[in-house]
């Protein structure tokens, strides 16, 4: 971003990784290398799940129209990765793609934008385009990254924010960066006299994530809450949440409690956990926190028990709710 707003860029991007703020971000600041009275006739974006990738390289190879730059966008290109278009097939130009990334257009910047799976290095276009543009990684940010991004963004309109509030923020969002900024419009607004937000003010307006539910019920299950943990449970499913849904969640949350156990335990850092289990830094966080009091064997029993869970939810027609509440006696009886 420093480099475009140099005025310095590439003719080829590509922008990959499924971080939707920062996407939105990096868009801006192309969009402002073309000033607002060239962008009609030098700007345009084309979706590749509705439109062949032929027009839009078409639009690429044409000279700027009185002006310096002409700015293409082509976004979903899911043709670099490992998805497949799930609407009607398109016949996309991949040869015309190569030979374009082998002599592009100099007054174009093309920006190819492949946020949602993985590049598929298997083939042949990604081995070029990789070698051919400019790579743009955007992997999860890290929580002391998120900290000071929200914190600039507040100083932009001479707003605090206190310890506590950025923390329960960062709880009740599960540090997802587009969803922090999506809330902060809302506390700034709330807090417009004070210009400080506060933890009552995020713990009103900012609704907790299946994500940050499942985290407290797992708390509560593990800390024998047994009253504690069916309210929360009977609270989700009257919010309409799927319980094979819910339950996938508190699978997984068990899951990464297990590992990050055993993990800890080997003498593995918060870091080097987050890297061998490919998770967000912030949750090894709070796993950590978490599992420091707790018997793996006991972690290994709730994970069975919500497995069986599972297993029941999909071939029977049990109540939910009931099944959660047998779990939750088995296990308090397995660890009495």
């Amino acid at each position: 971003m420093a480099q475009l707003a140099k005025g310095t860029t590439k003719p080829v991007y590509l922008i990959t990784g499924d971080q939707p703020y920062l996407t939105q971000r990096l868009k801006q600041a192309f969009m402002n290398l073309i000033p607002d009275s060239e962008r009609t006739m030098n700007y345009a974006s084309y979706d590749m799940e509705s439109t062949p990738l032929a027009q839009a390289l078409n639009d690429a190879m044409s000279a700027p129209f009185f002006g310096e730059k002409r700015l293409v966008f082509i976004d979903r290109a899911y043709f670099l990765t490992t998805e497949t278009h799930r609407g009607n097939k398109i016949d996309h130009d991949i040869d015309g793609l190569l030979s374009y990334l082998a002599h592009p257009e100099p007054t174009s910047i093309v920006v190819f934008f492949a946020t949602s799976g993985k590049l598929d290095s298997r083939k042949k276009v990604v081995k070029t385009i990789k070698k051919s543009a400019e790579v743009i990684s955007l992997e999860a940010v890290g929580e002391r990254q998120i900290r000071s991004l929200v914190e600039r963004n507040l100083q932009q309109d001479h707003f605090t924010i206190q310890s506590e509030a950025l923390n329960l923020l960062l709880q009740r969002t599960g540090t997802d960066l587009s969803l922090i900024m999506n809330e902060l419009p809302k506390l700034k607004l709330a807090s417009a006299e004070s210009k400080q937000i506060e933890a009552p003010v995020v713990a009103e307006l900012v609704s907790k994530s299946l994500d940050q539910n499942v985290f407290d019920l797992v708390n509560d299950v593990m800390g024998k809450r047994i009253e504690a943990a069916l309210n929360l449970y009977r609270q989700l499913i009257l919010t309409k949440e799927e319980p094979l849904r819910i339950n996938a969640v508190l699978v997984s949350q068990f899951r990464l409690l297990i590992q990050t156990k055993i993990l800890t335990r080997n003498g593995y850092s918060q870091g080097s956990i987050a890297s061998a289990l490919k998770v967000h830094p912030y949750r090894v966080k709070l796993a950590m926190q978490s599992v420091r009091q707790l018997e793996l064997n006991h972690l290994r029993r709730a994970y069975l028990g919500l497995i069986q869970i599972e297993r029941s939810l999909k071939s029977t027609s049990q109540e939910p709710m009931m099944l959660f509440e047998l779990f939750m006696l088995k296990y308090l009886d397995e660890v009495a």
